[in-house]
């Protein structure tokens, strides 16, 4: 899944208020280093942190444990229906009764009284047609201290689309990611909206200025990201869809964005899945110069502010990291964040050469999840109950693998309600908010895992895995087990593994708590299932297991960043997609014999002094030959330097694969660096 074409949802008054504008910060000079990033969390913004409270209208029917339940009949309603009937997860009934009046649209709630922990599904209709109408409803375990504001566990709402200006809507959506006990949220920009004409940004009240703050009051980070470029910065790219041409706009506007919004946006990605052709087909050369200006502007706007990797979707390659590593862009990222809709059991091996490209910074999933068909069944588009009990029980097992993969934070996507063309359904919610189960099993995750730490991975069997994390459940220190027994196969093979085994006597269980939060008490059940189990035991016990280390980051590779920044343009034509593994997806420039690769090559310099230096070509394969017309430059603050290139290829025994690279010696500011890649036809 690469695509996010969210229609706007909903709409409303704009109701709170929020500073804006302000004067930007001066660029970087050649004197001044930006922050070298860190592992250490920095809160950013967001209210003092406390356990969440469910909102008093109750949005989507969520309620806490204790609390009375009661839910309205959705409308329209027949007249025929005369009785409700309760069912939990299972299909098990949990309660039955009568409707009074018979039928009514605006009878009052039903009162259910107090619910046990988990999901619930209400059904309306008669004796001989039980279901005429359904909703959901859920009860969550009710957290008894705030997650710790560095918990790994996070959620993509996009709630400034989802619910586009309506500041009452956003609230809602923030309030059901509080209770489900995320620390991080990922919103959505759209540049265009906020700077429609060149020049500052618009000054007035925006969905997206709502929705951060809503976020901020519930006590959550957010993580931002934009993937549109407005007409007036286009140019000749290809229209909004792609980088904008001139590196000058994003550093801008990096800058202009990390004022307007700093304390209330914790984080930005500067594009999104860059490397596929639904946002634009770039190659990875592109990616870092792009990433490289941003930062820049990011962190003259706001120091502070932390900006990761534009994040890349489908399988990582090992070119995708030589190509990051060649263009030394790990000084101009503070996390190196990907994108993953593969199974859970393939991210250990499948990241690794994400891991590698990250260079020692931290590793953050910001899209997840394995999207299930959906009944075709419009404006909702439910999911199958088999299937939405399998992707409930998929929540723990993508948070756990994920962790173990490498992943300092995974956001799962998406909290709304989200279909594609394709017929696939990705929100943990219905259209009116209401929780399907895979919200109920983040919930779980959101507790269990709060504040979690991997220790390593067990597998006693075929086909069982257990993952040992420290974590904070509660506010207090624990190891926690998350086990399951599953078949590595697709929606229609899962659910069907089980597997005979108990805890290691040694082990002494204080909670044990299955996939939706329900406590089970301290039995660990003999058999496990494709459900996975949350198993509390006191700190240090897990450490007794044979457990596998999880893979090893990246040694750290320390580079200062540069402000001037190096750009290779080539027409669109000139660029091809490539394969480098099944399931991945690339963009490479494209020559052979006879066929020179004509570039121009652009010089940004975005210090607050003069820079001059001298770009040479450092490397190239065996065969080939790169040339500039001009190699000198000097170039005022914010100036750009423009020259042409061609690259030919000659010989016989050309390299069909390589990478040119470039070199400028820019004396105190640095020797940025630029590497593309080019491949040559068979």
């Amino acid at each position: 899944m690469y695509g996010f074409g969210i229609s706007h949802m909903a709409s409303g008054a704009l109701l709170i208020a929020c500073l804006l504008g302000g004067q930007a910060a001066a660029v970087y000079g050649a004197e001044t280093s930006p922050d070298a990033p860190g592992s250490g969390e920095r809160t950013v913004g967001a209210a003092p942190r406390r356990a969440p409270e469910p909102l008093p209208e109750h949005p989507g029917n969520v309620f806490v444990e204790g609390e009375p339940v009661q839910a309205r009949a959705p409308e329209p309603l027949r007249a025929g229906a005369t009785q409700w009937r309760l069912l939990d997860d299972q299909h098990h009934e949990a309660g039955r009764g009568v409707l009074n009046p018979a039928g009514s649209v605006r009878a009052a709630p039903i009162e259910l009284g107090v619910l046990g922990v988990g999901w619930y599904r209400l059904e309306f209709g008669s004796t001989n047609q039980p279901c005429q109408a359904w909703t959901t409803l859920a009860v969550l375990r009710r957290l008894r201290a705030p997650v710790p504001a560095d918990s790994p566990v996070a959620v993509d709402t996009a709630a400034a689309w989802f619910a586009r200006d309506d500041a009452a809507q956003q609230k809602r959506l923030a309030n059901l990611a509080a209770l489900a006990g995320v620390s991080w949220i990922r919103d959505r920009l759209r540049w265009r909206d906020l700077q429609p004409q060149a020049g500052p940004l618009r000054d007035v009240l925006t969905t997206y200025d709502t929705s951060a703050e809503a976020h901020r009051e519930a006590g959550l980070q957010v993580l931002q990201v934009f993937h549109d470029t407005p007409s007036w910065a286009a140019e000749r790219s290809g229209g909004s869809g792609r980088f904008a041409p001139d590196l000058r706009h994003v550093y801008e506007l990096g800058r202009a964005l990390a004022v307007r919004f700093k304390g209330r946006v914790a984080a930005w990605e500067p594009w999104n899945e860059a490397n596929v052709a639904t946002f634009g087909a770039h190659t990875v050369d592109q990616m870092c110069s792009w990433q490289k200006a941003a930062w820049l502007g990011f962190k003259a706007g706001d120091p502070a502010a932390r900006v990761c990797w534009n994040p890349t979707a489908a399988v990582p390659t090992p070119a995708q990291t030589e190509g990051v590593l060649a263009n030394e862009t790990e000084a101009y990222f503070d996390t190196y964040n990907i994108h993953t809709y593969d199974w859970a059991h393939g991210y250990a091996e499948l990241w690794k050469p994400a891991r590698a490209a990250a260079a020692g910074r931290p590793l953050w999933i910001t899209e997840a999840d394995r999207g299930t068909p959906h009944l075709k069944n419009p404006p909702w588009y439910d999911q199958d109950p088999r299937l939405e009990r399998l992707k409930a029980e998929y929540m723990a097992q993508s948070f756990a693998s994920s962790l173990f993969a490498g992943a300092e934070r995974h956001f799962h996507f998406v909290l709304g309600n989200y279909q594609e063309p394709n017929g696939v359904q990705f929100g943990l919610l219905r259209l009116d908010l209401t929780p399907r189960p895979a919200y109920v099993a983040l919930a779980a995750v959101g507790r269990c895992l709060a504040g979690a730490r991997v220790l390593g991975r067990w597998r006693p069997a075929a086909d069982i895995s257990v993952y040992a994390f420290r974590a904070r459940p509660d506010g207090v220190e624990r190891d926690v087990l998350v086990a399951w027994a599953e078949k590595e196969a697709d929606w229609d093979g899962r659910g069907r593994a089980t597997a005979r085994w108990t805890l290691p006597s040694n082990l002494t269980p204080l909670d044990v708590f299955d996939y939706l939060g329900r406590s089970r008490g301290r039995v660990f059940p003999p058999v496990l299932t494709s459900a996975p189990l949350f198993v509390f035991l006191p700190a240090g016990q897990a450490q007794s297991l044979p457990l596998e280390a999880p893979p090893a980051p990246a040694p750290p590779r320390e580079r200062k960043p540069s402000p001037v920044v190096l750009q290779a343009v080539s027409p669109r034509s000139a660029i091809r997609p490539v394969k480098d593994l099944p399931w991945s997806e690339a963009h490479v420039y494209r020559a052979g014999p006879g066929q020179p690769l004509e570039l121009s090559l652009n010089i940004y310099n975005f210090a607050t002094n003069a820079a001059a230096g001298r770009v040479r070509v450092l490397a190239q394969p065996s065969g080939w030959e790169a040339t500039l017309a001009e190699t000198r430059f000097t170039l005022r603050p914010l100036d750009r330097f423009e020259t042409t290139g061609v690259l030919r290829i000659t010989g016989a025994n050309h390299a069909r694969d390589g990478w040119v690279v470039l070199k400028a010696d820019c004396g105190p500011h640095g020797q940025p660096a630029l590497a593309f890649r080019v491949v040559t036809p068979p």
